[in-house]
């Protein structure tokens, strides 16, 4: 088994709510100075074989018309 980290975020230039959200909340909280604020996901997962975990990606864990992938 191979174990694969998947991280998934938002494709440049798609809206990112929930990143917006963040960048909004963090001054309020008293941090400042950070901007252009994104939030995608982790995905972890054994799998017996790492080739087929960009066609896992494309299927399943990402929607790629709005968001890109990155294997590890």
């Amino acid at each position: 088994m191979t174990r694969v980290r998947v991280l998934i975020r938002p494709k440049a230039g798609i809206l990112d709510p929930q990143g917006q959200a963040v960048e909004r909340a963090l001054p309020a909280l008293g941090f400042d100075g950070a901007s252009n604020v994104h939030v995608g996901r982790l995905v972890e997962l054994d799998v017996e074989d790492a080739s087929r975990v960009p066609e896992m990606c494309e299927k399943l864990l990402s929607n790629p018309l709005i968001e890109a992938y990155e294997i590890q």
